[in-house]
Order: C-alpha cells, then sequence, then structure tokens
C-alpha cells in the first residue's frame, strides 16, 4: 500500500442487508463514507456459479469483506477483489455464526492469530489496496487484552493496514448471532487501549453506535468509526457523516433521494430483478419523521409486488402525506 490508511467512517458488513442495492442506496446518502460488502467465503468466489464480486461502480470507495481462513484461497480473493476494483479488502475474524465456526472462520479465528497472520502476509504479497481485519474483542471466556493482542499483535507484524474491533466479545456456544449483537457488554475502553498500544495502525471502533455525537466522541480517541444497524435503520444518518470528513456534504432531501433510486430499480427490473430487492433496504429513510410509519407499511406491503418504481415509491410518498388513506386501503 503507498498512501496511509485513511478511511474514518464505514458503514458495516451485515448479512442480508449490506448488498449492491443497499450499497446504491446508502451512497446517495454519504459521499466518502466507506461502504462494506456483505461477508463473501472464499469458497463462493472461486468455485460459485453466481459472481459474488459484482458491485456498482458509484459505490465507491467499497470493501470487499471475506470469509476464509486458508491463505492462498484468501490471497487469490484478495487478487480478484483488487482485479475488479474493490478499494480494500477485509478479513472477517468476528462472526459467531455456526455456520462459520464449521467453515473454520468468522469468530472462532480468534484462536488462531498465526493462521489470521498469514491471511494477511498472503493478500499483501499479491495485493495493492489496503488488508484489514475486523474482530471480536475475545471469544467466550478467553476475553482478556491478552489474548485480543496475541492476535492483533499477530497481523500487526504482518502489516495489516487497519483493525476493526467491534467492542464486544462474542459467544461461540450458548448465543444466537442476533443475540451476539446485543447481549455480551461494550467494552469500549479496550479498543481505546489498542489504539494507543498500536499508535502508527489505525483503529476503528464498532458496535452499538447509533447518533452522530457518539461518532465524534470516539474519533477522539481512535482513527475511524463504524457503524452497523444505526445506518441501516435510520440511513439519513449517513448524510450527516460527510460533515466530519474532508468531503463536502451534498445537499439532500429525502424526497430527492426516493426520485433518485427510480431509475436504478427500475433498471433492476428490466434485468429481470424485483422491485423489491431494492426498495427494501429504503424502509428507514423516514425514521423518525412524521409520516415515516405510513412509509413503511406502504413499501411493506406494495413492494413484494411491484412491477414499477415510480408507482411505488411515489406513491409511498403520497401515502405518507395524505394522512385520510386508511392503512386498511392498502390491502382492498
Amino acid at each position: 500500500m503507498t498512501e496511509p490508511y485513511s478511511y474514518k467512517l464505514s458503514v458495516a458488513p451485515m448479512l442480508d442487508w449490506t448488498d449492491r442495492h443497499c450499497r446504491y442506496f446508502h451512497r446517495l446518502l454519504t459521499r466518502s463514507t466507506l461502504l462494506y460488502t456483505e461477508m463473501v467465503t472464499t469458497g463462493a468466489i472461486i468455485f460459485g456459479q453466481q459472481d459474488f464480486l459484482a458491485f456498482n461502480a458509484e459505490e465507491h470507495p467499497v470493501a470487499l469483506q471475506l470469509g476464509g481462513s486458508e491463505p492462498a484461497a484468501m490471497a487469490e480473493c484478495a487478487r480478484l477483489a483488487q482485479e475488479r476494483g474493490y478499494d480494500e479488502v477485509n478479513i472477517n475474524v468476528g462472526c459467531p455464526s455456526d455456520r462459520v465456526q464449521n467453515g473454520s472462520f468468522g469468530a472462532c479465528l480468534m484462536a488462531q492469530p498465526e493462521k489470521v497472520a498469514e491471511c494477511v502476509k498472503a493478500m499483501k504479497a499479491v495485493t495493492d489496496i489496503p488488508v484489514t481485519v475486523k474482530t471480536r474483542l475475545g471469544i467466550d471466556e478467553q476475553d482478556s487484552d491478552d489474548f485480543l493482542y496475541e492476535l492483533t499483535d499477530a497481523v500487526v507484524a504482518a502489516g495489516v493496514d487497519q483493525l476493526t474491533l467491534h467492542a464486544r466479545k462474542a459467544w461461540l456456544q450458548g448465543l444466537s448471532p442476533k443475540e451476539n449483537r446485543d447481549i455480551p457488554e461494550l467494552q469500549y475502553e479496550r479498543v481505546y487501549r489498542a489504539q494507543k498500544r498500536y499508535p502508527d495502525v489505525p483503529v476503528a471502533i464498532n458496535g452499538g453506535i447509533v447518533e452522530l455525537h457518539e461518532v465524534k466522541q470516539h474519533l477522539n480517541q481512535v482513527h475511524g468509526v463504524m457503524i452497523g444497524r444505526a445506518a441501516y435503520q435510520n440511513p439519513w444518518l449517513l448524510t450527516q457523516l460527510d460533515s466530519l470528513s474532508e468531503t463536502k456534504p451534498a445537499e439532500l432531501t429525502r424526497e430527492a433521494v426516493v426520485t433518485a433510486m427510480i431509475p436504478y430499480i427500475d433498471n433492476h427490473i428490466r434485468q429481470g430483478g424485483r422491485a423489491w430487492h431494492v426498495a427494501r433496504h429504503m424502509l428507514g429513510l423516514f425514521q423518525g419523521m412524521t409520516g415515516g410509519k405510513r412509509w413503511r407499511q406502504y413499501l411493506s406491503v406494495k413492494g413484494p409486488r411491484a412491477t414499477s418504481a415510480e408507482q411505488l415509491l411515489y406513491g409511498a410518498l403520497a401515502f405518507r402525506d395524505d394522512h385520510s388513506q386508511h392503512v386498511s386501503s392498502l390491502t382492498s
């Protein structure tokens, strides 16, 4: 990597959420925030029948998150990611799901720091884009700083370009992936200590961050902030992030974003897709606003069967604004 790692703000990789349609939508809301793909396994990329590396050019800057543990396969996928134009490739060392554990990657890799370091070395040997690692603070009963530093020391020595620390440990046994996102306590101070331990390596913090003032507070302690579910459930938050970067924020309205999505959705329909594949990611656009619930209701009822983006989205706007229309009319 020739340039220092610069991305301070990012949207977390989230399974079933941060697909290419979601990222296109999010990019309308923020110019500078780094967007992550859903986790993609090395097996899917190398042996799958679909194009798991496809993304829209408008998504840049965009990072590929990889799930895997074999250095040669990780290196091959990193090479392909750079070839396809990704701005970063990230190693998942944080997902606690059974499927990921059965594949011997994700959070269980915290117990194999040298293997993760080997992956970093192999990936950096074949790419010029940043190679980064996203991890938890620990797993099960192994959640001390010493345990965390066994992993982070190893990948830093291997040349990792950035660390993202989800400020919770993961329970590999006894909690579902959903429960793992909420039940283990947040420990922000441990992430702050990690940044002090590695003053020359950017550290980003993730977990439970929902407001702009929280982002600002964390940036006083660490290089970067990764926002997860809050960015999806209240995407308008993304419009505030550019104010924290050198990028001039776009002058937007929610209605203008709705209009901008229509040609994208219609193009997806022409290619054989469904409007709902895209529109489902827009449910939270009016979160906290008058009529926000009605917007969600209209999209949720009409979206799965919609064949026209203009009819769907403008219909949702009209229903949001016209409170004389009753919810029961949606199904009539």
